[in-house]
């Protein structure tokens, strides 16, 4: 996906004597914060974001798209790394958060993640799989911390854009990609937060909506745009999100929430029940994709663990491209 040529990840070529260079984290500071708005990483990124938005609106996760083998493939290696889960149980210890074998977990993710890749992708794409498994290696948590937050989740649609940029999924993939892989990215991520215990990153997940996510919590309430009979205040009905959480990531999100959190919703999810009483989920859409930006997109303790490489690059957009693009506001919180 090129944003900065206006052209739509299908038309989106590598030259043939492109060069695939490992990612490196470049945003050293706060005064180089600038250099990451005005990237080209930067708008490529929030473009997929918005792309999968569009892609997965008004669309329920069973519903009909196009799927192609790639996409299965990402699938199942995610299913693998479920089972790994099942095959590392926790350790007894006495701390309450990160439980060490994740570090056993994570080891193993780090020892197979370009062979997975060897086998997931044909062989004139192995040349960058040097550059695209570091960002699937950094979306499953950090293993001297134990935690996990939304750089983590950056990452990692960072590796779902890149296998768009060298073709590895179809252009007609995004629907799937939004609604097949990343919904079971969730399922395994929080599988890991429960059984390893993970601390929330950054100071109690301050950068996310429920102490690790951000993004499902987008593309979820877009998928409710236009549902005849959900509307936000349906939310905090408790039957209503059980019966719907498998089809809605938004409402998935809710119910783990109210798993794992105990008390009144309002009070441990403030930000949450506010969205609550916006009258529409295209309005609850918006209003978060502008709290990511606000939030998420210029926070440094963040950014600063970014990766960019030949596919996501420092590189300045033209100031036009930045002229015309939407720069996130200096406030923060959700404004409707």
């Amino acid at each position: 996906m090129s944003l900065r040529t206006g052209s739509s990840s299908s038309e989106f070529r590598l030259p043939a004597d492109h060069e695939f260079i490992e990612p490196k984290k470049a945003i050293k500071g706060i005064q180089d914060m600038s250099v990451w708005q005005k990237s080209e990483a930067y708008f490529e990124y929030f473009g997929f974001i918005m792309a999968i938005n569009d892609a997965v609106k008004g669309k329920a996760i069973d519903s009909k798209y196009s799927c192609s083998s790639t996409v299965n493939k990402v699938c199942e290696l995610l299913n693998k790394f479920d089972q790994w889960i099942n095959e590392i149980p926790p350790t007894e210890q006495p701390q309450r958060f990160g439980n060490k074998s994740f570090r056993i977990w994570h080891e193993k993710l780090l020892g197979s993640a370009v062979v997975e890749l060897n086998q997931i992708l044909p062989e004139n794409l192995y040349p960058a799989i040097p550059e695209i498994v570091q960002y699937l290696l950094e979306g499953f948590g950090n293993a001297t911390r134990i935690d996990y937050g939304t750089g983590h989740e950056m990452a990692f649609i960072m590796f779902l854009c890149c296998m768009f940029k060298i073709n590895a999924f179809e252009s007609s993939d995004k629907t799937a990609v939004g609604l097949k892989i990343f919904n079971r990215y969730l399922e395994v991520v929080r599988k890991l937060q429960l059984t390893y215990r993970m601390e929330p990153a950054g100071s109690h997940g301050v950068w996310s909506l429920d102490d690790y996510q951000f993004v499902p919590f987008i593309w979820g309430s877009s998928q409710l745009i236009g549902h005849p009979r959900m509307e936000p205040q349906h939310f905090t009905d408790h039957g209503l999100v059980e019966a719907n959480s498998r089809q809605y990531m938004f409402l998935g999100c809710i119910e783990f929430i109210s798993k794992v959190k105990t008390g009144p919703f309002a009070e441990h999810s403030n930000q949450l029940w506010n969205v609550s009483a916006v009258s529409s989920w295209s309005k609850v859409n918006s209003g978060l994709i502008r709290m990511y930006k606000a939030e998420v997109l210029t926070k440094f303790p963040v950014i600063q663990h970014v990766l960019f490489g030949s596919l996501f690059s420092t590189k300045p957009v033209p100031d036009s491209v930045t002229f015309k693009a939407p720069q996130p506001p200096g406030s923060s919180g959700l404004h409707y």
